[in-house]
């Protein structure tokens, strides 16, 4: 089968890595518009199950992502002069540009061919193929190519936020909560390298303007933000250019869903079908279990005829795996754009609740007392089940008022 990857992601990477040892001779062809060793962002996130996954598929790259990942077991949260850590699972960090590499150098060894400086654009053919995977991003071309057919729909996040880096290397994933005369701002901080660290800044849009940052410079916005974040940082700078071609900017987070992931022949992969709030730092593992899904589907359903069949049983089953995370991301999206109501608590339960962000239950339940449900519920098994018995229902209740 000859395979036309546009974007070279993580999930276009690792999907024509799986296809390669799927069958040797699928002829396969990443298009990349970046140079070589350009990309933007600086270092992602994962868990220990992701691992386990990559491990499952090809133990070669997994063990060359462990590898080149830092790890970290506690959460760390500063609010006002407070410092409170918990013990947690263990979790990864890795920087975006080497695991580029790490993807990039073991595709380029089973045959993959990389096209770098390669951009399709809107008005350009789709390359000549019998499966064209779209992996390019939010702002996908080839999606955006029949943009009624996918039923493409953006929600914006009412927050802004800006992605950063920095020289403080954090031990832990570290959370900052900042008060200033305009309301409240805050960083989540994790290390990615024995170098340098990703440091995400996000406060509500009237701090936003009110601290002046909307008119700001790039060079006085980071100096004002190193000042805001003086205590955590002990003294570091920020970093807001991660390439040449530009400076960080503040986002709203852009919610992408689709109606429909596939078109004949092309499929939609990772950020290109999907986007999940930043806040449950699980954008990239769920782009590898979409190239995991996609070429498992082609696996099952190998013929030219049975194409149609692999890329509907591929949405369909990422869809229903997606749900869980998709809740989970749009509850800690909701807790963080009302942040003033748990920032008056003492901090370990401030802490408990961050931990607690993606619970359907946090919106309806005063703040004092779900805290000692949830600390009862670590405790008592029969009030664990009523939790994810009535967490379902008031999440089925929220989306039918929605609808209507």
């Amino acid at each position: 089968m000859k395979i036309a990857c546009v974007g070279g992601g993580p999930a276009n990477l690792y999907f024509s890595i799986l296809m390669k040892l799927q069958d040797p001779s699928h002829d396969i062809t990443v298009h990349e518009r970046n140079p070589a060793g350009a990309t933007y962002g600086w270092g992602v996130t994962y868990w220990a199950g992701l691992l386990d996954k990559l491990h499952a598929c090809d133990p070669v790259s997994a063990a060359a992502v462990r590898d080149a990942s830092v790890r970290w077991n506690t959460g760390t949260a500063r609010v006002r002069d407070h410092v409170t850590v918990h013990p947690g699972d263990e979790g990864f960090g890795i920087g975006r540009h080497t695991l580029l590499d790490v993807l990039g150098a073991r595709a380029a060894s089973l045959g993959v061919r990389i096209s770098y400086e390669d951009e399709i654009g809107p008005g350009d053919p789709l390359p000549e193929a019998d499966l064209v995977v779209a992996g390019d991003g939010v702002n996908s071309t080839v999606r955006g190519r029949h943009t009624d057919h996918f039923g493409s729909e953006v929600a914006l996040g009412r927050n802004r936020y800006i992605w950063l880096g920095t020289t403080k290397v954090f031990d832990s994933f570290t959370f900052a909560f900042v008060e200033t005369e305009h309301g409240w701002i805050w960083c989540y901080g994790y290390g990615f390298s024995a170098e340098q660290s990703t440091c995400v800044v996000e406060c509500a849009p009237e701090t936003w303007s009110g601290l002046g940052l909307d008119r700001l410079d790039a060079a006085d916005g980071l100096a004002l933000l190193e000042k805001l974040f003086a205590d955590v940082l002990d003294g570091h700078r920020l970093i807001g250019r991660d390439r040449a071609d530009g400076a960080a900017e503040w986002l709203n987070f852009r919610t992408l869903t689709n109606r429909t992931w596939h078109r004949d022949g092309t499929v939609l992969i990772g950020d290109a079908a999907h986007t999940t709030h930043y806040s449950i730092g699980a954008g990239t593992t769920l782009a590898l279990e979409d190239a995991i899904a996609l070429a498992a589907a082609l696996r099952e359903h190998p013929g030219p005829q049975e194409r149609p069949a692999a890329l509907a049983g591929y949405e369909r089953a990422r869809r229903a795996e997606l749900l869980q995370q998709q809740s989970a991301a749009r509850y800690s999206a909701r807790w963080y754009e009302n942040l003033p109501r748990y920032m008056h608590l003492p901090p370990e339960q401030m802490f408990a609740l961050l931990g607690q962000r993606h619970s359907p239950l946090l919106p309806y339940v005063p703040p004092q007392l779900y805290y000692r449900i949830d600390r009862a519920a670590g405790q008592l098994e029969a009030l664990r089940r009523f939790k994810r018995w009535l967490g379902p229902r008031l999440a089925r209740r929220t989306q039918a008022r929605a609808l209507r």
